[in-house]
Parts: C-alpha cells; sequence; structure tokens
C-alpha cells in the first residue's frame, strides 16, 4: 500500500488521468473515459487550457456535465459532476508540475501532527489489489480497527459528519489550506500563486462559482483532503496538545472520543466552528453519541449486515426467502453500505441456480424492487436479474425484462441507474433497444449529444479531442448476457467504503 502523495509528480499525473480516477464510480466496461483523457493529454502537452481558449469557460453554464443517482427511489439524488476534460488535465498538469507537487506533500506533511488521526490520505495498490480496494482496507484497518482499541483509554464516542461537504466547500479555501491563511490572503489576486490557480480551474468549470467542488473523481477527493487537512490543522491549533481526547477523521467524517459527553461536545463545537470557515457544516440528523466505544465504532447496518450473513441459508433455503430477506432488510437500511455488500455476495451465490423455478417471476419482482427502493444496489441487482432472467424461455425474457424496465424508469431522475438498465437489456442475447434520455445512453446508441460545453474551445485539435464517441470502447450488443461478479467488482469494493 502506497499513499498518494509519496508518489513522484509524474506518478501522480499518471494515477490521475487513468479513467477510473476521473470517475471513480461503477460503469459497464464498455465506457471508459480514458481514450478522452489520453487525446486532451496530447494536445495540451503539459500545459493548460488557457492558451487553447476563444473565451472565458466560467461564463458559460454546462461546462461540467452532471448526471444524478437517486439515493431512495424518490427524492434523495446524489449528483456526480464529470469535470470538462480540457480543465481537468489541464488541472492535473498544474498540480503534478514538479514543483508544484513537492510544495503541496509539504504541506500535507504538516497536517499530520494533533489530537486529529487523519485515515483517508489517498492509497493506492503496490501489488495485485486495485487502487479502490486499497483505500478500502486501509480505511477498515485505520477507522474500524483504532476505534475499537480507543474503548480500552475512552468511554464515549460523538459521530459527525459534513452535510454536503463537496457541494459546500468554499474554493477560495483551496489557496488558504496550501498558502497559509496570511500568505493566501495578501496574494489573493496573484494569478501565479498554485491555491489560486486551482481555484481558477475549478469556478472555470463551474460557471464562476465560489461554494462547491465537482463530486466524483479522485483528483477532488485529493483537494477536498487538502482543504479538510487544513481544517484538522485549525482544530488541532484550537485544542492543543490535550490527552484527554482524540479525533479519528476519514474524509468528512468524524469520530470523537472522550471520557464524558461534555469533553466530546465541547469538542464537537470547535470542529463546527473550523469546518465553518471554509464554508462546510456538520449534518445534525447524522450526529449520534455512544457511551460504549465498541458499539458505537460500528455502524448499525453494518452490525445488522453482519447478523444476516451469519445467518446463512438456514433459515431461507429458497432464492424467494433469501430475497425477501434482503428486501426487509433494505427496508431498515435502504442505500446502506451494508445492503450493497449483501447484494453484491448474493449476486455472487444465485448463479449456482441453473433451471428455471416455478416463482421465477416473483423472484425477479422481488430483486427489482430491492433496486427500486435502493437505486445504489442496481450494479448488484443487475447482475442477480441477468442470471434470473436468462433462465426463463426464450419468449419469456423480452417480457421480464421490459417490466423490469417499465418499472425503474419510473424511478425519477436516475441517469446512473440507466446507464446500467442499458447494460442488461440491450445485448443481443436479451435484444431489447434501451431508450433513454440519458446523454451517455445515447451515445452507446450511437449518437453524439453534447456532455461538456466546448464553446469556448478555440484549439480545433482539442474539439476533435473531446470527441463523445471515443467513450464507448465496445459494442453493448455484444456483451454477455449474464453479468459475472467480477464485471461488478468494483462495485462490491465500493460498498465497504459507505
Amino acid at each position: 500500500m502506497k499513499r498518494l502523495i509519496d508518489l513522484s509528480s509524474e506518478e501522480a499525473r499518471t494515477h490521475f488521468l487513468k479513467g477510473s480516477s476521473y470517475f471513480n464510480g461503477d460503469m459497464p466496461s464498455y465506457i471508459s473515459f480514458e481514450p478522452i483523457l489520453k487525446d486532451v493529454a496530447a494536445v495540451l502537452n503539459g500545459g493548460t487550457f488557457a492558451r487553447l481558449k476563444e473565451s472565458n469557460p466560467a461564463e458559460l453554464p454546462d461546462v461540467n456535465y452532471n448526471f444524478i443517482a437517486n439515493k431512495d427511489g424518490r427524492f434523495a439524488w446524489r449528483p456526480y459532476e464529470l469535470m470538462h476534460p480540457a480543465i481537468y488535465v489541464s488541472l492535473v498538469n498544474v498540480i503534478c508540475d514538479e514543483d508544484n507537487w513537492a510544495v503541496i506533500k509539504a504541506r500535507i506533511a504538516e497536517f499530520e501532527d494533533g489530537v486529529i488521526d487523519c485515515c483517508s490520505a489517498p492509497v493506492m495498490s503496490v501489488d495485485h489489489q486495485g487502487d479502490v480496494a486499497t483505500q478500502i482496507k486501509s480505511w477498515w484497518q485505520a477507522v474500524e480497527q483504532r476505534s475499537l482499541t480507543y474503548s480500552l483509554e475512552y468511554s464515549h464516542l460523538l459521530h459527525t459528519d459534513v452535510t454536503d461537504c463537496y457541494g459546500s466547500l468554499y474554493t477560495h479555501s483551496i489557496a488558504w489550506a496550501i498558502h497559509g491563511f496570511e500568505e493566501a490572503k495578501n496574494k489573493k489576486s496573484k494569478n501565479s500563486l498554485l491555491g489560486n490557480k486551482i481555484d481558477f480551474h475549478i469556478r472555470s468549470s463551474r460557471h464562476g462559482q465560489t461554494n462547491g467542488i465537482s463530486q466524483g473523481s479522485v483528483l477532488m477527493d485529493f483537494i477536498a483532503e487538502i482543504v479538510l487537512g487544513y481544517v484538522d490543522e485549525l482544530i488541532n491549533y484550537e485544542l492543543g496538545s490535550r490527552t484527554d481526547i482524540r479525533i479519528l477523521r476519514y474524509r468528512d467524517d468524524y469520530r470523537i472520543f472522550a471520557n464524558s459527553d461534555e469533553k466530546a461536545e465541547s469538542v464537537l463545537k470547535v470542529v463546527s466552528d473550523k469546518l465553518r470557515t471554509v464554508g462546510m457544516k456538520l449534518g445534525v440528523s447524522k450526529t449520534f453519541s455512544s457511551r460504549n466505544v465498541v458499539d458505537g465504532s460500528i455502524k448499525p447496518d453494518k452490525l445488522a449486515g453482519l447478523e444476516l450473513q451469519d445467518l446463512g441459508t438456514d433459515n431461507a433455503k429458497t432464492i424467494q426467502k433469501q430475497l425477501m430477506r434482503l428486501h426487509a432488510f433494505g427496508q431498515r437500511y435502504p442505500n446502506s453500505g451494508a445492503l450493497r455488500r449483501l447484494m453484491g455476495e448474493f449476486h455472487a451465490s444465485v448463479s449456482s441456480q441453473s433451471s428455471a423455478p416455478d416463482d421465477l417471476e416473483v423472484q425477479v419482482a422481488i430483486a427489482t424492487d430491492i433496486a427500486h427502493v435502493s437505486p445504489a444496489t442496481f450494479p448488484a441487482v443487475a447482475g442477480i436479474l441477468s442470471h434470473l432472467i436468462s433462465l426463463a424461455p426464450g419468449e419469456e425474457k423480452e417480457t421480464l425484462w421490459t417490466k423490469v424496465r417499465d418499472k425503474l424508469k419510473r424511478v425519477p431522475y436516475n441517469g446512473y441507474l440507466e446507464i446500467w438498465l442499458q447494460r442488461v437489456t440491450q445485448p443481443k442475447a436479451v435484444g431489447i433497444q434501451f431508450e433513454s434520455d440519458e446523454p451517455i445512453c445515447q451515445i452507446v446508441n450511437g449518437g453524439e449529444p453534447q456532455l461538456w460545453e466546448c464553446g469556448w474551445v478555440a484549439s480545433e485539435a482539442l474539439r476533435n479531442a473531446i470527441d463523445v464517441k471515443k467513450l464507448v470502447v465496445a459494442d453493448v450488443e455484444g456483451e454477455k448476457e449474464v453479468i459475472s461478479p467480477e464485471e461488478i467488482e468494483l462495485f462490491k469494493q465500493n460498498a465497504w467504503a459507505y
């Protein structure tokens, strides 16, 4: 396991320019952003977008591409934002300049001493593991395991996190984080200041806004971590070298350990005050305390998920009963990390069913409803459905898939789910042409809708590099009818991060 900031500037550049770093969510294998990033990097040749622009992108809307993942099947949405490739690669070039990278590494090192233990420094794999799996292993080892050991020293745990962390981050605070508040304030009009360059790139892609950064890339995770590290520094300065408290932070999640409610709450006030300086605030609904550190260290959905795993198939010998048990769990903990893990594991085990059961349509109905209530589970549910429906007689397959498609298309504003619906309905063995308003689905079908506003780009070579047709690296109709567990491995790994 290797920390991102231990890389050289060129190694970091290579890492940030991977397709899985540009968008760190789950996409079907025939969609890749890497060809566009590679071609844009060749055009920019280590430089910035400024020399190839015709006008100011900050004056235009929709420079970045936004698509939505629905979190509850109704009114809770998570926006993903794909930064304009030219601005993204340009920002990578700025950050990974050898001198700039050295400044960032030195500054991050200054955040590491004090009462806060940061457990979310981005890491990479140095063996066969993927970067996401490595990050998750780091989180498990650093957060949950250390939380449990703190039960030897502390009796109280207060758990809280930031509301809309990425959407509320004040972009000018990036310069404060890298250079210190006084230097950044004194040089706020200096375009040569690294923090100002980063701020400029982000605002250029977001209609000039100073509140919020895009969500969905390793690069923005890294920038958010720099700002949160600066907040750590402010908190450490305020609390001094106290030994009667401890704070663990993973991204925007804080765990405060103390030996009384009063001490924990006084620390919470300091954390809240310092977060406000960079535009963030804590989520009251997600703040809870426990007087048993062992019990409070593991999320309730995870504990319940462990209990469900331990039941095995003894109390639910049929696939329908197992699905009903998962459905009941999903009603209690919708979209939870535990539900995602359980659905991923069930996907791996359901393949043992080799012939169409009498209750096949019932099984399909239950699995579909799990995804309807918890859309974030859909990559795993898609795998389950693809296996179940593959067992049906040929004439019934289209009927079942049509019913699934029609039900899930009623989930409002969920382009992410539709990308996966297309994956399971459009392979040649299924044969349903999937029509969608989601532009990425349209691109897969041969269309050329605009993802990123390029009216500000002066260079024809750069516009050609951002040809959306390059996103499709294989034919969806050539995909296998049944999604293998390996195809959604990243989904299962991601589930551990929640």
